[in-house]
Formats: structure tokens, C-alpha cells, sequence
């Protein structure tokens, strides 16, 4: 009978807080059975897949692959070469969001009620990137009801033996190698961690140049640019500089002596990313 159906989703980007939202939820909540996916662009970075792998382990059952029915060369030409950017995010749109929206709609047009659980965590805003837009798909906001903040969501992933994903050892978000929200020390870090994925964005830029787009991945410079020995050096000096200073005004937690990490974004000021990317 329609109607009478629910379903309960949650989706994962292969970075910390939807990771350990699928943790939490499959301790709280052992009664719901969550399908758990993860949209794959083909852009994303090795550690993202690894990192999966190893929450499919825990969790003990598979994460559903969403593949996009067109891929980034696709759009790119769609665009008319033109790269996304913060003010045009037509990767976000085409290559995350579109393929979850044609996974669940046959469910919601069949009168099931859609659960969708997003990792927004207590102590940041309900950014934009899941509004819904249908009356039987409904947002739940689980670490915003119990006031899990970032202390909480590294506690869980230390508890549950998964830890951090690798990238967050030079990177502070999941998503395509060549995201535009990267900082510059980022940029000279997938340099140096995948000079591979380095080279297929500077491709990809130098077309999109060509074909006169305004925008190039890093705000401000080209990869050519951004990559010369005295602006790589320039970038990390800056970066010390930074981290110094911001480490300088930091305020000792008795609850966690000796817990000084911080994440590009708290150093920079955390742009408005899309959830279905970074969470």
C-alpha cells in the first residue's frame, strides 16, 4: 500500500563528520536500517576510497555507489568549458546532489517517507546543500539534537578505532582532487601528495582558459603560477605565519591538554561548502 513505507538514508563524502554520523547512528540507533551511499564523481582522491572501505567494515554491510549518469567532461563541455567555482557550483549540482535526487524519487513518488540523516554538526550553522523539496523527504539533523560538536564527532572516529581519513594529514576536506575551495597550501600539497591529480587540474584549467573562462581553480594565480619554486615557498611561509599566530591566540582546553589541532578552514575562515561534498 503507498504510503505506508519509510526509509532511512545517509550520506557519506568520505571525510569526518558524515563518517562518524554513520557511527553514531549505528550505535544510538540499531532499530533503523540506514542505507548508507556515497555519490562518486570519479574526481575523488585515493584516500576518500580507502577511508570507505574501512567504514564499510565496521559498519558491516556495503555503501551504495551513486555514479553520476554524466561525468565531469560532460558538464564541463555543457558549461562551455567553463570551471565550477563558489559562485557557480555546477559540479556540486550535476555530479552530487542531481544523482541522489534520481535515486530517491522513484522512492518519494511511491509514497515513501525518506529519512535523510546529514552530519551538520552543534556547533556549526545548517548550511545550505540539503534543503528538501518534497513533503515525504525529511531532514533529520541528529548531532544538532544531542549537541555533538567537532570535539564529539573526533571523539566518536578515536572510539570506534576508524580515526581520521588520511587526507586530513595536508588536506581539511573530501571531494574531487581539484576542489575549488582548496586553500593555496592545499594546492601545494596535491602537488606534492598526487602531482598526477596536480598536472589533470592544470589540463583542465588551461582549457577552460582557452575557451575564456574567468575563473581558474586558485583565486587570483594560475596552477602554473601557483606551483613556481618561490611562490610554493611564499605559500607555506605564509601558512606558518598563520598557523603561528592563530595558535598564538588559542585558549588551553583542561578537558584536552595538548589538543592543538586545527584544521585548514579554522586557519582561513570556513567557506560555505556543500554538504553533499565535505561533510
Amino acid at each position: 500500500m503507498k504510503g505506508d513505507l519509510t526509509k532511512h538514508v545517509l550520506g557519506l563524502s568520505g571525510g569526518r563528520d558524515s563518517a562518524a554520523l554513520a557511527v553514531y547512528m549505528r550505535h544510538h540507533h540499531p532499530e533503523l536500517d540506514i542505507e548508507y551511499f556515497f555519490t562518486d564523481t570519479g574526481k575523488e582522491l585515493p584516500e576518500v576510497y580507502e577511508f570507505l572501505g574501512k567504514l564499510e567494515g565496521f559498519l558491516g554491510k556495503p555503501i551504495l555507489r551513486l555514479n553520476p549518469d554524466r561525468d565531469f567532461d560532460f558538464w564541463l563541455k555543457q558549461y562551455n568549458s567553463f570551471l565550477p567555482s563558489p559562485q557557480t557550483r555546477w559540479c556540486t549540482r550535476q555530479l552530487k546532489l542531481r544523482p541522489f535526487e534520481h535515486w530517491i524519487r522513484p522512492m518519494l513518488e511511491d509514497g515513501t517517507t525518506v529519512y535523510s540523516y546529514v552530519a551538520i554538526r552543534a556547533d556549526e550553522e545548517y548550511r545550505e546543500g540539503y534543503s528538501s523539496k518534497h513533503d515525504n523527504l525529511i531532514i533529520r539533523l541528529p548531532f544538532k539534537d544531542v549537541g555533538i560538536d567537532k570535539a564529539g564527532v573526533m571523539d566518536i572516529l578515536d572510539a570506534s578505532g576508524l580515526g581520521l581519513p588520511q587526507y586530513y594529514r595536508w588536506r581539511s576536506r573530501s571531494g574531487c582532487t581539484f576542489c575549488f575551495f582548496q586553500q593555496k597550501i592545499e594546492w601545494v600539497r596535491l602537488k606534492e601528495e598526487h602531482p598526477e591529480a596536480f598536472e589533470e587540474a592544470k589540463a583542465y584549467e588551461k582549457n577552460a582558459v582557452e575557451h575564456g573562462s574567468p575563473f581558474t581553480w586558485s583565486q587570483g594565480e594560475s596552477l602554473d603560477e601557483l606551483e613556481r619554486p618561490d611562490r610554493v615557498a611564499q605559500i607555506k611561509e605564509d601558512y606558518e605565519k598563520r598557523l603561528a599566530r592563530v595558535r598564538a591566540r588559542q585558549r588551553a582546553n583542561p578537558l584536552r591538554p595538548g589538543d592543538e589541532t586545527l584544521d585548514i578552514d579554522e586557519l582561513f575562515g570556513q567557506a560555505k561548502v556543500c554538504l553533499a561534498c565535505h561533510k
